[in-house]
């Protein structure tokens, strides 16, 4: 079997026993589908008149959607950064280590399993965005792109958690650290209010970043823009730039994650 082929073939055998400590441990998957419900819930009915402006309640929920769907799928990276730490704490990573399986596939099981749970919370979001009034306007293809956006980005950042939560020297810092970063992208950016109601600097910032690029993509395929068309060439080319973003972050932090488990895996 060649290497590849190989670590494909141990990374689906990880995958499955992450998914069935998923299956002992519910309380995972309701953490992944809870809080984005409350966001939904807080920002559609206790903001959506104050940030909406005139259109408010039901226009400011299509807009809403697709960015409760990109922070989900990116908060769930930290099932990512907490599941590798507490398997370096357990002294998993050392029975890995000592059976004949490819270190490519503890890294792979891990982002794929955590891919799986993010497909499962935007199944679950969607069918809340419904009951809130949200709608795809596009077509049944755009919709499926837009999916396929949202998921390429969590399987992107579930490798920044994978090389987080191998950097992390124990769980409770790598909880801290799978999160903190992830505010101040989430929310400087278009996921809650459009990009023409930011100062300059938050809108520059916005503008370029990632999880806008995501969103903007989304809302352009499903079809849930809201006020004024926002310029400049990330918005003009969203689902381009999102994709290009995504490749990126992967280009990056795959290798890094690789070397990483290398280096802890060979203490």
């Amino acid at each position: 079997m060649s290497t590849i082929a190989k670590a494909f073939s141990d990374g689906g055998v990880i995958t499955w026993r992450n998914l069935k400590n998923v299956q002992r441990n519910p309380d995972w998957l309701m953490a992944a589908t809870l809080q984005p419900i409350m966001f939904v819930l807080l920002f559609a009915y206790v903001f959506g008149d104050a940030i909406g402006g005139e259109a408010g309640g039901l226009a400011y929920r299509e807009f809403l959607i697709a960015g409760i769907f990109a922070q989900t799928v990116a908060f769930n990276s930290a099932f990512t950064v907490i599941g590798f730490a507490n398997d370096l704490q357990k002294g998993i990573i050392d029975r890995f280590r000592s059976l004949p399986i490819s270190r490519l596939a503890v890294i792979f099981g891990r982002t794929t399993s955590d891919l799986v749970i993010s497909v499962v919370a935007l199944v679950v979001m969607s069918l809340c965005g419904l009951l809130v009034g949200w709608r795809i306007r596009g077509s049944f293809l755009d919709a499926v792109l837009g999916y396929l956006v949202m998921l390429m980005f969590a399987w992107a950042l579930s490798w920044v958690g994978a090389w987080i939560g191998l950097v992390a020297r124990s769980v409770e810092v790598a909880q801290s650290a799978g999160l903190m970063w992830m505010f101040p992208l989430s929310f400087i950016s278009t996921a809650f209010v459009p990009a023409d109601k930011l100062p300059g600097v938050l809108k520059a910032i916005a503008d370029w970043n990632p999880f806008t690029a995501v969103i903007n993509s989304a809302r352009d395929l499903f079809g849930n823009r809201f006020g004024a068309a926002p310029t400049g060439w990330p918005a003009e080319h969203a689902s381009l730039y999102a994709i290009l973003c995504c490749i990126a972050i992967i280009a990056i932090f795959a290798p890094l994650a690789t070397a990483q488990y290398k280096k802890v895996a060979s203490r």
